[in-house]
């Protein structure tokens, strides 16, 4: 009987510890064989980028000729927020009329910035009306539609389509 509760402990402990283990997760761009900061200024071009490293995860909205290449891990522990702990960005752009590598820029986690977004709100022309209000002010309005007129909801009256 004594063996049975000390294995019995000793299951529930395992279950308990392996509930706080952290969760890896790996999410964008994952080298296989060649790492985007291995790219040679001046060596390297559009095409052999695109051999060497596939498509990349995003390109420039304003500059077509420069490219990113994202990854980053995060650790989640059981029910808490996970928690990013290592984040690569590398930007490689090109030369527009040779097609070469012109800068390979590497970012990493502790480069990134974190952003205050201001919580205003812009203000809506008219009156904010309560639900009550709401609820008041429809009765006695009727029906939306005419009883007599065959409307489909989106249509105005005459509309021939």
């Amino acid at each position: 009987m004594h063996r049975k509760a000390v294995l019995f402990a000793a299951c529930l402990g395992l279950l308990a510890g392996s509930a706080c283990t952290p969760t890896t997760g790996y999410q964008g761009f994952q080298p296989i064989d060649q790492r985007p900061a291995e790219v040679k200024v001046g060596e390297d071009t559009r095409n052999t980028v695109l051999a060497k490293l596939g498509s990349p995860t995003v390109t420039s909205t304003f500059d077509k000729d420069v490219w990113f290449y994202m990854s980053q891990t995060r650790n989640q522990t059981s029910f808490y927020r996970p928690k990013v702990i290592k984040r690569d960005v590398v930007a490689i752009s090109f030369d527009h009329i040779t097609e070469q590598v012109a800068s390979v820029h590497t970012f990493t986690l502790q480069d990134g910035r974190v952003i205050a977004y201001d919580r205003r709100e812009t203000p809506t022309r008219g009156r904010e009306m309560t639900v009550l209000e709401q609820l008041i002010g429809s009765i006695g309005r009727g029906s939306v539609l005419p009883p007599d007129q065959d409307i489909t909801p989106g249509s105005h009256p005459g509309d021939t389509h």
